[in-house]
């Protein structure tokens, strides 16, 4: 693999810290007995039996060289986590297809990242098997059970070592690849591509430690804590968070096959889970669901992140389930979390994202200058989780890259004086109504301050007067909770008229990028077909 340069180099210098493999191979090597990984309804790994797990695959691994992509397409399961994890210690890029893209954009994916082997479970290898052939793409697919990849047998080296089993020189056995290199490829994820085609965004053993010791440090987690997954292995919380986090830790992490909202309580209550992460779109659903008989009581606290979480949302759940809720902030280019509201009894702030845990967070103008407290600019990032870059694009890669090594998020937001952070919107869905900014976030605010509103999004459609107008979009727990004058009333009254929808449309549901972000974009060019 062709790895893209990346801004802010190291200068040449040895790289620091550890591999994937070292980091796997150390936590079995010290506690082997310690729970891992954790199926509801049945099945548990160890940290010495996920090692043992993931030696077994050395045979499959091996079926492709050293630093290529290997994908699943899987739901959250044994082998879909083999692969987010088997990949890199195998000295492989791991590539976990989102299982809600097209077919379209699945091949494209299989192409850009030059794919060759991957594996599929039983609910999805017919859909993979007709995409690699309509598409005549060269992907060879095992097919993988209930029980994962099927174990096989290293392949034999021209040298007689073991292909896939590093036996400790660095060297791979004679195969050429330093698998001891914490700076090497190891997960390619590919962003929403909204206004464009998909950018794969590339990184390293090293970025990812680094994105799930960042949670440790800003949940103060250890090794007795245990997380709720409820995200796809596909969306980069779910990776680094609610996996590398555990992983970083010496925690533990119980992975149901999808989100649901009948069994989210029971989950957490019977596998003594102590913190989960999830995105607003999960909280504002479990907030319209009958309650739990009671709140879990081992856990201690709950996570937002991917997307702004409205502050009446989070208010309402904080009330209603008395748990704390940590509002944060992650991007796919960092390996998650940049940013996150303290722990109590550090002081936390509705409407804002937190402060930096681990990397640095700074406001910048368009020259890339930090901006002073209080003014608004882009929101820009620099540390040890910051990604490679994007796979076989330099010019993307460049332009993403402030001087310094800042790398530019492409939100806008403003850092008060106690260095929290406010985001404001997007770049590139910045509404200007008659010159005026508008930040859709407000109108978001505004419209989920209604008890029935379960998502909302404001988005800007063309305007002959003013350029762009206003129109907002919205979910409802129930068809025909509110109307349209009634929501339009309630935004004139929060953010005056000047800046609330001239139109407010009713979906089932809103479209969403693989880190659960909505999509305005496309809700604007949804409607302008119209």
């Amino acid at each position: 693999m062709n790895a893209p340069p990346k801004n802010n180099n190291n200068g040449g210098h040895r790289p620091r810290g550890e591999t994937l493999r070292a980091l796997i191979n150390r936590r079995a090597e010290e506690n082997a007995d310690a729970p891992f990984l954790i199926l509801p309804g049945g099945g548990l790994f160890t940290y010495g039996e996920w090692r043992d797990s993931l030696l077994s695959l050395a045979g499959f691994f091996a079926q492709t060289p050293p630093g290529e992509v290997v994908a699943a397409m899987a739901a959250n399961g044994i082998a879909a986590a083999q692969t987010l994890l088997g990949a890199p210690y195998h000295g492989r890029v791991a590539f976990v297809i989102n299982l809600s893209a097209g077919d379209a954009q699945i091949a494209y994916k299989l192409r850009h990242s030059q794919c060759l082997l991957a594996t599929a479970d039983e609910a999805n290898i017919s859909r993979l098997q007709k995409i690699v052939a309509d598409e005549s793409l060269p992907v060879q697919i095992v097919k993988a059970t209930e029980n994962g990849i099927p174990p096989q047998p290293p392949a034999k080296t021209k040298s007689g070592g073991d292909n896939g089993n590093n036996n400790g020189d660095g060297n791979g056995n004679g195969d050429g690849y330093n698998y001891e290199n914490p700076e090497n490829p190891a997960l390619l994820i590919y962003t929403s591509g909204t206004t464009g085609k998909p950018k794969g965004v590339l990184h390293s053993h090293k970025s990812l430690i680094a994105g799930g010791q960042n949670t440790v440090i800003a949940h103060n987690l250890g090794a007795a804590d245990r997380a709720l997954c409820v995200l796809p292995l596909f969306h980069i919380n779910g990776q680094c968070v609610t996996v590398f986090a555990p992983l970083a830790s010496g925690g533990s992490v119980v992975l149901p096959p999808k989100f649901s909202a009948t069994h989210f309580w029971k989950w957490a209550d019977e596998n003594d889970c102590t913190w989960f992460s999830a995105v607003p779109t999960i909280l504002s659903h479990l907030l319209h669901q009958p309650p739990p008989p009671r709140t879990p009581p081992l856990l201690r606290f709950g996570r937002s992140a991917s997307s702004a979480l409205p502050p009446e949302t989070h208010r309402q759940f904080e009330k209603r389930f008395g748990l704390k809720l940590m509002e944060t902030m992650g991007l796919t280019e960092t390996a998650a979390q940049i940013l996150s509201n303290p722990m109590p009894p550090a002081q936390s702030k509705f409407g804002s994202p937190g402060i930096a845990f681990g990397n640095e967070v700074a406001i910048v103008n368009e020259k890339g200058k930090e901006q002073p407290r209080g003014e608004e600019g882009e929101i820009a990032v620099r540390g040890e989780n910051v990604m490679l870059g994007y796979l076989r694009d330099e010019t993307a890669t460049a332009a993403a890259f402030a001087p310094e090594g800042w790398f530019l998020s492409g939100d806008l937001g403003r850092m008060d004086e106690d260095g929290f952070v406010f985001v404001t919107g997007r770049r590139k869905e910045l509404i200007i109504k008659g010159g005026e900014n508008i930040a859709p976030r407000e109108i978001d605010d505004a419209l989920h301050l209604a008890p029935n509103v379960v998502e909302a999004a404001a988005f800007a459609r063309p305007c002959k007067i003013y350029g762009q107008r206003v129109e907002a979009a919205v979910v409802l727990s129930a068809p025909e909770a509110h109307d349209e004058k009634e929501l339009m009333e309630l935004c004139r009254r929060e953010v005056g008229k000047f800046k609330s929808p001239d139109r407010i449309h009713f979906l089932p549901e809103l479209p969403k990028g693989p880190s659960g972000k909505v999509q305005r974009l496309k809700l604007a060019a949804q409607f302008n077909k119209e």
